[in-house]
């Protein structure tokens, strides 16, 4: 293909050959019903019932993509396309390859990333099982509105548009299904143009079960959009159980504490301190995460957060961390003379709980803040 080429339309191959060819003469009639200058390409994955000899009898493209997986055959099948524009879809004739012009036309009015609706377009008797339709895909799409502030209305669409360039400089990693997810999170973090344009979903037209896993790929896109957001994974639970922990220690440290008919007293107090523990671990968990995600162009830079990093110098966590575990040990060593002026003896246990749960929970967040200081300083010098 020559620069000339607009778009090149793309499909994932594995052990297509009940529904590639029908795929791909649809897809080169919509090339030559709407004179679009344009190539079909066929992304192999290793495929061994011939689907490569049925595309190529079918005037497809065809680039051999080794390295097993979705992700990874897209990855691959972008870097081979030669089209300005690409068009993504399954060729599992589930989708209409010949009714591409929506997608053309956002694409030439400057949008990088044009996903399809399969809810607005229409979906087919028997073309998406109920889990998927009433469950998963309404679920991991809520999520990802919340996680990332996503405008669209059908996460998981397989039928997508994008800028050639745009998608390459995102730097698209994963190899897996999840790679559909990780495509609109980076493109919405990086502030692409997204739209979305209606599109029909039929029946898999295969025979055979589809690659596709219900229960096992809708957790790998569940668990890699936690993952892309530190702040809702780590951070903001981490926030909430700490500062209610912290509250919840100052007050029992005091003394006992009556709501109602119910006295809250040194057991509360010891989980009070957990919980304290808990949400100082999860907060440093989500720095690190989130440097750690910059550093290797899972997220993109964010200047608010490098401000905030550069704020918390490795020496002032430090001096924080160190602060705390003196203060710890200060209320352990008063402790043990306590103990030693009994005589080694038995001890009031509510008293001695008092003091001892505040003081252990202070080492401990200590110790870990000077951990997660020196963690974090590891990681800024992977990243420089």
């Amino acid at each position: 293909m020559t620069s000339a080429c607009e778009l090149t339309i793309l499909m994932p191959c594995l052990n297509e050959a009940e529904t590639l060819a029908v795929c791909i003469r649809k897809a080169r009639k919509f090339l030559a019903d709407y004179g679009v200058s344009g190539e079909v390409l066929i992304a192999d994955n290793g495929s061994t019932d011939g689907s490569q000899e049925i595309a190529r009898s079918e005037g497809a493209r065809v680039a051999d993509i080794p390295v097993k997986g979705y992700g990874a055959a897209l990855i691959g099948g972008i870097e081979a396309a030669a089209g300005r524009f690409v068009i993504m879809g399954d060729s599992d004739d589930s989708y209409d390859f010949s009714n591409l012009m929506p997608f053309v036309e956002r694409l030439r009015a400057g949008a990088d990333l044009v996903m399809g609706n399969r809810f607005k377009g229409g979906i087919k008797p028997g073309a998406m099982p109920p889990l998927h339709r009433y469950l998963g895909n309404p679920v991991l799409t809520g999520i990802g509105k919340i996680l990332f502030n996503s405008p669209l209305g059908d996460f998981h669409c397989g039928l997508r548009g994008f800028s050639r360039e745009a998608i390459r400089a995102l730097d698209l990693r994963t190899t897996g299904m999840e790679f559909a997810s990780e495509m609109i999170v980076k493109a919405t973090l990086n502030g692409l143009k997204i739209a979305e344009v209606p599109t029909t979903l039929s029946p898999d037209g295969r025979s055979r079960p589809p690659h596709l896993r219900s229960w096992r790929d809708g957790w790998r896109h569940l668990r890699f959009l936690l993952m892309l957001s530190p702040e809702w994974l780590f951070f903001y639970p981490g926030l909430i159980i700490g500062f209610c922990g912290f509250l919840m220690l100052v007050a029992l440290t005091l003394g006992p504490l009556r709501i109602a008919n119910v006295t809250f007293d040194i057991n509360t107090l010891l989980l009070a301190g957990i919980a304290v523990i808990v949400g100082a671990q999860a907060v440093g968990l989500a720095v690190l995460a989130k440097q750690f995600c910059i550093a290797n162009r899972l997220l993109p830079p964010s200047a608010r957060f490098r401000s905030l990093a550069d704020r918390l110098s490795l020496e002032l966590l430090l001096v924080i961390g160190g602060l705390l575990t003196v203060a710890g040990l200060i209320g352990i060593v008063v402790a043990v003379l306590t103990w030693r002026e009994a005589g080694f003896g038995n001890l009031d246990t509510a008293s001695m709980m008092r003091l001892l749960v505040p003081a252990s929970t202070s080492l401990c967040v200590g110790l870990q803040l000077a951990f997660t200081a020196f963690f974090k300083g590891v990681l800024g010098l992977a990243h420089r």
